[in-house]
């Protein structure tokens, strides 16, 4: 049997157009499809870093400092005899500019040194430029102090924004929070600071500690913190090393 194919001259015109206009849809929504992609990445929102996931049992001792002289050196004290040879310091300027020799004695325990501003204020109520001045002003001290500019930051009081984010960005930096909260900074108690960390510590955490003058207990509950900690097989390290080739657990800001 044979088959004979009329092919008929106007219907072949429509096919074709028909044709033509899903290859022309396709491409369409390819090329929107890679334009919006690289949008997204290009234009993603800067967020905060409050902890990374891991498998390792590795955390981060971080500690805010902002106003006394009589809480750091107990508090590097036990560090040091404890063998905790990584930790991160959040250095308010202002102090660190009338603290040099405490400044220097961290950074020569080997210990990480972020920013943490310059005068201990809520960013979110400043403007642009306040903000911008703050960061800047922290910068110089910082680093006239430790020969080496800050790559992090921790604004005072972890008062953060969606401009506080985009301006520490724009200047380089990384804005660093935390996901447990010792909350020592309301003397609640030596065990209750013990159980607020060990209770809650799990790898890849960044652990909010204090060594301001306010914070009367933190050197007093910081030697069980760290044995309970050790026991449960943890390593400490810095907030820097803890986010290097990790996968960043990050916050965008409402």
């Amino acid at each position: 049997m044979k088959f004979i194919w009329v092919f008929n001259g106007a219907k072949i015109k429509q096919y074709f157009v028909i044709l033509m206009a899903a290859i022309f849809a396709v491409g369409i929504a390819y090329v929107e499809q890679n334009n919006i992609a690289v949008f997204s990445q290009v234009h993603k929102a800067p967020a905060a870093i409050y902890k990374v996931e891991t498998d390792q049992k590795k955390l981060a001792l971080t500690f805010d400092i902002s106003w006394g002289e009589q809480r750091a050196i107990p508090i590097l004290d036990v560090l040091e005899q404890k063998g905790v040879k990584k930790a991160t310091f959040f250095l308010s300027a202002e102090w660190s500019k009338e603290h040099p020799d405490i400044v220097k004695r961290i950074q020569k325990q080997g210990y990480e040194i972020g920013s943490h501003g310059y005068k201990h204020i809520n960013y979110s109520r400043l403007t642009d430029e306040e903000i911008r001045t703050q960061i800047r002003k922290a910068e110089v001290v910082l680093q006239e102090l430790t020969g080496k500019k800050p790559a992090l930051i921790r604004t005072p009081n972890g008062d953060i924004d969606k401009r506080v984010l985009r301006i520490a960005d724009e200047l380089k930096y990384t804005v660093i929070q935390w996901d447990t909260d010792s909350k020592d900074w309301l003397n609640p108690g030596v065990e209750q600071i013990v159980d607020n960390v060990v209770s809650h510590a799990h790898p890849g955490d960044i652990i909010l500690l204090h060594a301001s003058d306010s914070s009367k207990q933190t050197h007093l509950a910081l030697p069980t913190i760290i044995d309970q900690l050790k026991k449960k097989g943890y390593e400490f390290t810095s907030v820097s090393e803890l986010i290097t080739d990790a996968k960043v657990k990050a916050k965008e800001i409402d």
